[in-house]
């Protein structure tokens, strides 16, 4: 969590909470794409946050830098794997 962010504790339950909720949305198709924008959007901005433990290895000692680094492309396939989910190809986007 990027230091210049106020209570980390609050923030990082709120991104799960988010997470955990979207994914149960993403369940019900009529409400697929409000699971698919709300899971990018989460997405988008925990980006941030890996972006900053990339950059400040030596606050986070015990994970890999190699690590650190390989979950930045990885959150555009997630958002790939996001739309290809919630997307019913027999209705359309």
């Amino acid at each position: 969590m990027p230091d210049y962010l106020p209570a980390h504790a609050a923030l990082v339950a709120a991104s799960g909470y988010a997470e955990i909720s979207l994914g149960v949305v993403a369940l019900i198709p009529p409400l697929q794409w409000l699971a698919r924008w709300g899971l990018t959007i989460l997405l988008v901005a925990v980006f941030s946050a890996n972006l900053h433990m990339a950059l400040h290895p030596a606050q986070f000692p015990r994970i890999p830098v190699a690590l650190l680094w390989l979950r930045l492309p990885l959150q555009a396939v997630l958002i790939a794997w996001v739309w290809w989910a919630t997307t019913d190809t027999r209705r359309g986007p």
